[in-house]
This record gives C-alpha cells, sequence and structure tokens, in this order.
C-alpha cells in the first residue's frame, strides 16, 4: 500500500506576526505558505460585502470596492445562476426583520441567461456580496464571484441554490444516492449542495455536524449585511492550517505539529468535526529548538527558493520569474554515469522534471512557464520526459496545462496562480557589515559578546537569567571545550545563560532575550 511508505507531515510554526506552514513528503518540503496575523489580507475564499463603482459595458464587467488598495473585478458570467436571490436578501435586509424568515421567503427563481448584460444587474453605489477567487496579484484587485459558496470537508454549502450534487469521483451508485437522500433531507429550505468526494462512507452524524457550522457561519454574517449596509468582511475561510487541511486531508496524512496552543486546539477540534478517527495526528511541539529547524525545514526553504536549485548528481535549475513568465534552464551536471551521452540527458532531464514539479507547488508558480531542458536526439526520449512530466504534475491541486517539447527542446506549463508567487530573500545582508563588505575583527568578537553580556547584567540584576540566540558558527566557537566562553562568562557574571543555535542567522549575528523571551536591546 501506498500510504505505508508515503509520510506526509504539516508542520505550523506560529510566531508573532505570521503563520508559517510547510508540507513535508517524507520529510522533503513540498508546499510552503505564510499568513500574516496581524490585520487582514484578502484571501481566496474570503466572503466580503463591497460596493459597485464602475460598470465596464465592453468587458461585461464592473469594479467593486471591498476594501482594498485596489478595486475587484467582478464579471458578468461570475454573478453566478441566482444573483437575484443574494441582491434581494441584500437589498430587503433590515436590522428590524427577521432575516431566517426573509431567506426563507425569497424565491430562487430563474437561473440568469449565459449572455445577459452586466449593466441590467449592477448600477455604481449598489451593495453586492462576493466571495475571493483570485487574490490580488501585482497590480491587479482581487477577482470576485457573486456566487457564494462555504467549502467544508464533505459538503459545499450552496446558499440560494436548490439542488444537491455529488462527486463524480465517487462511482458506487448506491453510495451517491445514499448521500444525495442523506443531505437533501436535512438541508433546510433555499439551500443546496455539492457533495465531495471526502464524503464517501462518512456517517450521517459527521456530514449534519459539518453541515449545521457551514449554515451558522453563513447566518452569523446576516447581521453585518443588515446593520451596517458598508463596505466590510462579512466571513473568512477558515485559518490557512485548516484550509490545507480541509484540502489535503486524506489517510495518508501521518502527523500535524503545532508550536502553539490555541492553534493547535483550534487544529484538533476541526479535525475532530470533519473526520474524528484522525483526531490524534495533531501533535504539539514543545522543544526547545525553533520547530522549522528541529523538522529541518529551514535548511530546506534556504536551498529551495534561490535562483540557483542544485539537484543531485551535480546538475541544477536556474529559476527566473518575471512579470509575464516563468523561465526555468536545466543544465547538466559534471558527472554521467554512463558513457552513453543520450541517455544520461535523459536521467538528468528526468531528475529535473521533479524538483521542477515541486518547484512549481512550492512557489505557487503561475501563468506561463517555459522549461529548457537538455537537447535529446530521439522522439522516444522527448515523448517520455513529457509523459513523466505530466504523471508529476498530477499531484498538483492547481488546475494547469503540460505541452509536449518543441524541436528546440523547450516545454510549455501553465499553472493557475490565485495568490502572488512565493519569493524569499535566501542571500543574507550580513549583519555586521550592513553589506560594506567590512567587519570588525572576528578576534574580538567574543569580547562584543561579553561586553554586551556584562552591561545586560548591570541593568537587570534581579533576574539574571538570559538566553542567547546565536549563528551556529558562533554558537560553536563559544560554547567549545571545557573552559569554553559561555562557562567563563557564567562563573564570572554568576548568571543562567541559555545558548540557542538559530539556522536563520548571519555569520556573526546574536541576540539576547530575558527569561519571558523578549528581546534585551
Amino acid at each position: 500500500m501506498e500510504s505505508e511508505h508515503q509520510e506526509k507531515d504539516l508542520v505550523v510554526d506560529v510566531g508573532s506576526s505570521e503563520v508559517r506552514l510547510a508540507l513535508l513528503e517524507n520529510h522533503r518540503l513540498i508546499e510552503f505558505n505564510r499568513e500574516s496575523s496581524q490585520g487582514h489580507s484578502f484571501s481566496v475564499g474570503d466572503v466580503y460585502l463591497g460596493k459597485v463603482k464602475k460598470i465596464l459595458p465592453a468587458l461585461n464587467a464592473a469594479f467593486v470596492d471591498i476594501g482594498d488598495t485596489k478595486e475587484a473585478f467582478v464579471h458578468y458570467l461570475d454573478l453566478g445562476l441566482h444573483f437575484d436571490s443574494f441582491d434581494k436578501f441584500v437589498r430587503d435586509s433590515n436590522p428590524n426583520r427577521d432575516l431566517s424568515e426573509l431567506f426563507t421567503s425569497i424565491k430562487v427563481g430563474e437561473p440568469l441567461s449565459k449572455d445577459g448584460r452586466i449593466e441590467d444587474y449592477l448600477k455604481p453605489g449598489q451593495l453586492i456580496i462576493g466571495q475571493i477567487v483570485k487574490e490580488p496579484i501585482s497590480t491587479k484587485g482581487s477577482r470576485l464571484t457573486a456566487e457564494i459558496s462555504l467549502a467544508g470537508r464533505n459538503i459545499v454549502l450552496l446558499p440560494f441554490a436548490e439542488k444537491v450534487s455529488v462527486s463524480q469521483k465517487i462511482t458506487s451508485k448506491e453510495e451517491k444516492r445514499r448521500l444525495e437522500t442523506l443531505v437533501g433531507n436535512i438541508l433546510p429550505k433555499n439551500y443546496g449542495a455539492i457533495i465531495r468526494t471526502a464524503a464517501e462512507g462518512s456517517s450521517a452524524a459527521v456530514l449534519v455536524a459539518e453541515l449545521r457550522s457551514l449554515i451558522e457561519k453563513w447566518e452569523n454574517s446576516w447581521k453585518k449585511i443588515s446593520k451596517n449596509k458598508s463596505i466590510g468582511l462579512l466571513f473568512t475561510e477558515y485559518s490557512k492550517t485548516t484550509t490545507i487541511l480541509r484540502d489535503l486531508l486524506n489517510d495518508t496524512f501521518t502527523n500535524v505539529y503545532v508550536n502553539d496552543e490555541k492553534i493547535y486546539e483550534e487544529t484538533r477540534k476541526y479535525i475532530s468535526l470533519i473526520s474524528p478517527e484522525q483526531e490524534k495526528i495533531v501533535k504539539l511541539y514543545e522543544g526547545k529548538e525553533p520547530i522549522f529547524d528541529h523538522y529541518e525545514v529551514t535548511r530546506q526553504i534556504k536551498s529551495s527558493f534561490g535562483k540557483v536549485v542544485p539537484m543531485k548528481q551535480g546538475a541544477y535549475l536556474v529559476i527566473e520569474t518575471t512579470e509575464a513568465l516563468n523561465v526555468i534552464d536545466v543544465n547538466s551536471g559534471i558527472r554521467s554515469k554512463t558513457n552513453d551521452q543520450e541517455e544520461n540527458t535523459f536521467e538528468v532531464n528526468k531528475l529535473a522534471a521533479e524538483e521542477i514539479a515541486r518547484q512549481l507547488r512550492l512557489r505557487d508558480m503561475g501563468g506561463i512557464v517555459i522549461v529548457d531542458f537538455i537537447d535529446m536526439d530521439t522522439a522516444e526520449h522527448r515523448n517520455g520526459l513529457y509523459k513523466y512530466m505530466v504523471e508529476l504534475m498530477s499531484a498538483d491541486r492547481a488546475k494547469h496545462n503540460v505541452l509536449p517539447l518543441t524541436k528546440f527542446g523547450l516545454m510549455q506549463i501553465t499553472r493557475q496562480r490565485i495568490r502572488p508567487v512565493t519569493e524569499i530573500n535566501t542571500t543574507e545582508k550580513c549583519p555586521l557589515c550592513h553589506g560594506t563588505g567590512k567587519i570588525a575583527s572576528t578576534v574580538v568578537i567574543d569580547e562584543q559578546i561579553e561586553r554586551k553580556l556584562a552591561d545586560l547584567v548591570e541593568r537587570n540584576d534581579s533576574s539574571r537569567q538570559f538566553t542567547l540566540k546565536i549563528s551556529p558558527i558562533l554558537g560553536a566557537y563559544i560554547t567549545r571545550g571545557w573552559t569554553s566562553f559561555v562557562s567563563k562568562w557564567k562563573r564570572k557574571y554568576r548568571c543562567k545563560l541559555k545558548v540557542i543555535e538559530m539556522t536563520e542567522y548571519g555569520i556573526l549575528q546574536y541576540e539576547f532575550y530575558d527569561e519571558k523571551g523578549a528581546l534585551l536591546e
């Protein structure tokens, strides 16, 4: 069975300003996400009450203000089949009305025709409920749909829809009928649903609990619609952690490691709702070492996000991202395993294809990607490489298309991008020379650290407990041997000093923290 050797771990690092999520397959970094925990960024799945700013008849679309610096864009075809019902709900809701009664009394009428005009439905100043389908990227604002859906693990709830549809991937007719009848019976009036593949075999209790939580989420937003009648967020998708879990959670998921008690509890609660038997996979990490260092994520981020990405046997990729497209150049290694040049080239190209499929997911690269593979002479190899790439990309959740190699050995890949490409600066500005290239002599670095410690001891006489965060190279230097600098300082200043090596620190970088974890200047 595949799940025996395919280990899938999610590592969640909760910091003060952002939450970082790393998805590992067999301890290898496959996806990396960051979510700011300060302020709200405009994310896929978020639902807003927006105001129509401008109608664009030539594009059959409109610009909508949702509170972002860039206006969002909605096309007529994204108004959805039952836009009239949503529109009536927004217009007629007010704090004095019974909103449940209003919602159920609205008749779900005829679907909008495919060739209608946006100016017949939207006017400047009109309030509209919109859901983000594409995040703001570069100079473009968010892309919206007015057909609202609330996605759960097993069910997608559709307000103002009346049909229940079942995922095509559920093949058993009996199971399809069971799910359809079950969900159809528990759905209140004016709600529809899509039953996802994950629901196969789920008990009635799990489906009822999930449906209830989705309906509650939608109905909790009504107060904001009726009371404020102003631009603002109605509700957000779950946090990135739970969204990733929802999309990825399957039988092969092994562990979810979280370093924060609140998020750990939230994640456990979420899993117990959607997949009770898997609740035990969530584990609270309480180690002293930073969680990303412990699971070797930091090292992989540093080595994977550079312009040059090394591979086995000395081969490497060069990745360039521009506004219009992404270009990846494949370079062969120096060593060759066989004397057969063509066979060797094919092997290097296959190796590169594996890394490219990983890089596209890792950086969430989108739009057009051009890959310049090493030239191969035989059509058999060219075709083999194309098929291999298609197979590798099949695990990618983003919509994509891979084209066969051209006669120049170029492969074109298109991949849907719903959020900006992840760029991480893997080069470091030296914290001591600040880019000038000149630093204090390394011989005196221990004196600098000691001076700082002496100053801190004098200023914090009541509490003499400090943590020194330091780069691994400097850490090795000051802790080596029986008579290390650290043991000498502890005795001399009669203080407690704990040293933590930080892999992301520059060579001679160090910082002191007090016992509560606050940075000491």
